[in-house]
């Protein structure tokens, strides 16, 4: 392939990436804009129907989104995320059992306690659930932002063992939480666990069956 494919490929690759960041933030439009006018109140006034119909909405728009660009990197680029991968050896298993504790470690620290008994206290139950659904798809989208990430700049810098995706992730999903929690602590982290998560990725030889169910467990602990 040219240097002038690869350069081409590979920002088809950061396009998508970038598309999956851009649907994350549809949920802005919806908690921001949409919702209060319909709802004539800010979403820290909305009461739990109205939570659980933003959680509702959101999923489905993260699902068509993350079905779309699915779609298009088989179909259009010949990259299928869901591919058969090598199998993990034990200094594999071993990092990413460190990338996991570490991540908790983080967020049991920044939530003086488990964020997700803390989370489940605080909602209730029926909340609850509809949080961490909303979760699972959140996870998706940010990791499509992580693989598509990933696949450009290895394509550009031709090196395979750096967290590239993570760095994307970082700089998009980890650092934009610093606008919508209105933290800068709470950015810096989720830049740091977007780092993390790339680092998971490599570490599962890319292979999506297991980065899914491990980044949705250190994103929910």
């Amino acid at each position: 392939m040219s240097e002038q494919n690869v350069t081409a490929k590979g920002m088809d690759y950061l396009n998508l990436a970038l598309w999956a960041f851009a649907g994350l933030g549809v949920e802005v439009i919806y908690a921001f804009l949409l919702e209060p006018f319909l709802y004539g109140k800010q979403m820290a006034d909305w009461n739990s129907g109205q939570n659980i119909a933003h959680w509702i909405i959101t999923c489905i728009t993260w699902g068509i989104i993350t079905y779309v660009l699915l779609r298009v990197a088989k179909q259009k680029y010949g990259f299928d995320i869901f591919a058969a991968k090598a199998s993990i050896n034990a200094w594999q298993w071993l990092g990413l059992v460190s990338c996991v504790v570490l991540s908790i470690a983080i967020s049991y620290w920044d939530w003086n306690g488990f964020k997700v008994v803390k989370e489940f206290q605080y909602l209730g139950l029926l909340k609850f659930v509809f949080q961490y659904i909303y979760y699972a798809f959140e996870t998706a989208l940010f990791t499509l932002i992580l693989v598509f990430g990933h696949k450009a700049f290895e394509l550009w810098l031709g090196k395979t063992n750096f967290p590239y995706g993570g760095v994307v992730l970082a700089l998009t999903w980890g650092l934009v939480h610093i606008l919508t929690k209105g933290s800068i602590l709470i950015g810096l982290l989720g830049a740091l666990g977007g780092f993390m998560y790339g680092a998971v990725y490599l570490l599962t030889n890319r292979d999506i069956r297991k980065v899914l169910p491990i980044l949705f467990l250190m994103f929910i602990m």
